[in-house]
């Protein structure tokens, strides 16, 4: 292979960075750009055209999936085998050098790596042996400092110990940890970055190996990388201009985990003597797409600046819709699935994306009601995840005492001081007298068998549980999930989770509530059972049907940062308003309204063909009926490449709505139809927001003034017409 069959098939941006003299590059790749394209192609020209062997080449990547990528295209392209090279995430790398240098890094050769459940265990141990409170020093809050404090290179002897009480705490038990993974040989994700960066700064003889073996070292999506990880490249590299990164600052939206846009900026002043290519053209998306994104990023001031363009057409125009609530929002969104679907296009090539994992439920519902196979990307879905389950769980254990699984999952979530001794107990008796864990857990406070500690946590719980169930007795299904969520002690557990985990735990805890509110309770059910009960029957079918295999040709359903390099030709980016995205925590904060802005600039160019865009005028979201403005970023992207949705005649409006504009085609079932006013002998006055169904299946979403949103099947409701 030659140097001219090594770039002939690339553009001229492409050409020139992948050909360029062996010295300090930073490729600014623009999304769709081919950026790995350019990555396997540099490696390509230094092993075929520049003469090195591929012991020189080290190539960092985020992922096992794109580290596997490029060892095969690498392969591919130069007809040879790769595994050799060091090729890998940043992880998987400093542990290969670690294992290779274990003496002298002062790890035992047969040191474990642990996961990040491995290492929440390890601290949970940690903090019952020191006699600390984890209600006040949650276990999750101390790993995440801990991993937080060695991301920027820094060890417990490093700290000063102040006279604050959580400095003071957290420092107490960042040294004992350290202490036991020494004495055990055990090494957690980023202490395996943080020891590779000393082993090569501490051993300068290894230090000078590594920096002549490896000519060149490459990095892919550097606007991701924190701290400790560009230090390292910056040790292996010292003194040799020998960098190659490939990143787009108008992609960071990693900043919550540590990753540094600094990094990107700061690379320039590091490495005097770099060159800047940037990668414009795109092989994505239409040009109508890209100039909407350009123009959006535009509003970002700390940016080096690119332009995507195409010369695949413009494409058509980005679709805007403005729902009137979240339902009519979904109920628009599956509609458009289905019919592209039944004009030949593929599940699988549909996305939709959004800010925040609570806003997947209504999605999933309209889906699963279509029977339209679909898929949580990187997550899970709303009813299986774990704080969700522990809900339902106590409302279970309310609803009936002897619910033996529901029972054992919140005996002690959160913690209440019931150990596993006591729970052990509770199953052992409940097991010789054929009991449930209820009945058994008040034998054994009667027997007074326990000590006193143990017996008053136990009897706190149950006391619990039967004061939720009385207060709950006459209230509505949303009050009562209300009521669970309140004073299960959930929220306040899920607080003390820092980042955006713990809360994205307590907004879909919110979103229960609004999930129970507007649960559709069928009162002529066959089963008679009551409306909590039904419900949980409902959650518990849900979890565990409908979600589409990987191989399956199904829709995904995603967040926008669980899109990021990924692509779909037809994409609906869903909420965008005030207050959820951009989210609320971010308007007073320009650093992270700019990567709130970047954020959505990764979602608008997912979309390869059609996109489409959606915002409503009234939601309810983690509980609260909410009348958002809709999102700056709407206003952000010119006119001239949006087209507003309208329904064709006229019909009054819900009474929800903030603007006159006409609606599409109105629907009719019998007597009623969208935007009629009735009433319900239970419910009370409200108002049509949508219909479905045929024959003895027809029902029709109301918004009651008292009690809001309801579905109700039109054979039983007995509406009147106001």
């Amino acid at each position: 292979m030659n140097n001219i069959s090594i770039i002939d098939s690339l553009n001229d941006a492409q050409r020139l960075a992948v050909s360029a003299p062996n010295r300090a590059m930073l490729i600014l790749a623009g999304a769709g750009s081919g950026k790995t394209r350019v990555l396997v192609h540099r490696i390509g020209w230094q092993i075929q055209v520049e003469g090195l062997s591929i012991h020189n080449i080290l190539a960092v990547t985020f992922t096992n999936k794109a580290a596997k990528e490029m060892r095969g295209r690498v392969e591919d392209l130069l007809n040879i085998s790769a595994k050799a090279m060091w090729i890998g995430t940043f992880h998987g790398l400093a542990h290969r050098l670690l294992r290779r240098h274990a003496k002298q890094a002062k790890l035992p050769d047969t040191f474990q790596v642990m996961d990040s459940d491995d290492q929440f265990r390890v601290i949970k141990r940690l903090v019952k042996s020191l006699n600390i409170d984890d209600t006040k020093w949650p276990p999750k809050q101390v790993m995440w400092f801990i991993n937080a404090q060695k991301d920027e290179g820094i060890r417990a002897k490093h700290m000063v110990e102040s006279g604050d009480v959580y400095q003071r705490t957290m420092l107490q038990l960042y040294k004992a940890y350290e202490e036991i993974c020494n004495r055990s040989g055990l090494v957690d994700f980023a202490e395996l970055l943080l020891r590779a960066h000393e082993l090569l700064r501490d051993n300068e003889d290894l230090l000078t190996f590594y920096q002549d073996r490896f000519k060149q070292v490459h990095v892919d999506e550097f606007q991701d990388t924190n701290t400790i990880q560009y230090a390292w490249l910056r040790l292996l590299t010292e003194g040799k201009d020998n960098l190659f990164v490939v990143g787009d600052d108008d992609q960071s939206i990693y900043g919550w985990r540590g990753a540094k846009i600094e990094n990107i900026y700061s690379f320039q002043s590091h490495y005097p003597n770099h060159q800047v290519i940037k990668l414009e053209q795109n092989y994505r998306s239409t040009s109508n797409i890209l100039k909407s994104a350009n123009a959006l990023i535009a509003n970002n001031d700390a940016r080096m600046g690119k332009e995507l363009w195409t010369d695949s057409g413009d494409g058509e125009l980005i679709s805007l819709y403005t729902a009137f609530n979240e339902q009519d929002e979904a109920y628009f969104v599956v509609e458009k699935i289905r019919k592209w679907v039944s004009e030949g296009g593929s599940r699988q090539d549909v996305a939709i994306l959004y800010r925040s994992n609570a806003q997947s439920r209504q999605f999933e519902e309209k889906l699963m009601t279509t029977r339209t196979p679909y898929r949580v990307y990187g997550g899970l879905r709303f009813f299986e995840r774990m704080e969700i389950k522990n809900a339902l769980a106590y409302l279970r254990v309310m609803s009936n005492h002897h619910d033996d699984a529901s029972f054992e999952r919140v005996i002690n979530t959160p913690t209440r001081g019931i150990g596993t001794k006591t729970i052990d107990e509770i199953r052992l008796l409940a097991r010789e007298q054929e009991l449930s864990l209820w009945q058994a857990a008040i034998t054994l406070i009667s027997q007074g068998q326990m000590t006193a500690r143990a017996s008053n946590a136990l009897k706190i719980f149950l006391n619990l549980i039967k004061s939720l169930g009385e207060e709950a007795n006459d209230k509505e299904l949303f009050e009562k999930v209300k009521l669970i969520v309140e004073k299960s002690g959930l929220v306040e557990l899920y607080k003390k989770e820092k980042g955006e985990k713990g809360e994205a735990r307590i907004e879909n805890l919110e979103e229960l509530a609004n999930a129970a509110r507007s649960f559709d309770f069928d009162e002529a059910n066959e089963e008679k059972l009551n409306e909590l009960d039904m419900f949980l029957a409902h959650a518990a079918l849900e979890s565990g049907d409908m979600q589409g295999d990987d191989y399956e040709d199904c829709v995904q359903l995603m967040t926008l940062h669980s899109a990021k390099g990924l692509e779909f030709k037809l994409v609906f980016l869903v909420g965008l308003e005030e207050g959820l995205f951009p989210s609320q925590q971010s308007a007073d904060d320009v650093a992270r309204l700019e990567e709130e802005r970047r954020l959505c600039y990764v979602g608008i160019t997912r979309a390869m063909e059609q996109l489409y865009i959606t915002h409503a005028e009234s939601r309810r979201l983690y509980g609260k009926e909410t009348y958002p403005r809709p999102s700056r970023f709407l206003k952000e992207i010119p006119a001239e490449f949006l087209q507003e949705i309208r329904i064709r005649a006229n019909v009054n409006r819900p009474v929800t709505a903030s603007t006159s504009r006409p609606r599409t085609s109105v629907q009719q079932v019998g007597t009623y139809k969208m935007g009629q006013r009735v009433s319900h002998v239970k419910f009370g006055e409200g108002i049509v927001l949508q219909m479905e169904g045929e024959g003895a299946q027809e029902r029709v979403q109301i918004n009651f003034q008292d009690v809001g949103l309801k579905w109700l099947m039109l054979s039983y409701a007995k509406l009147q017409v106001l």
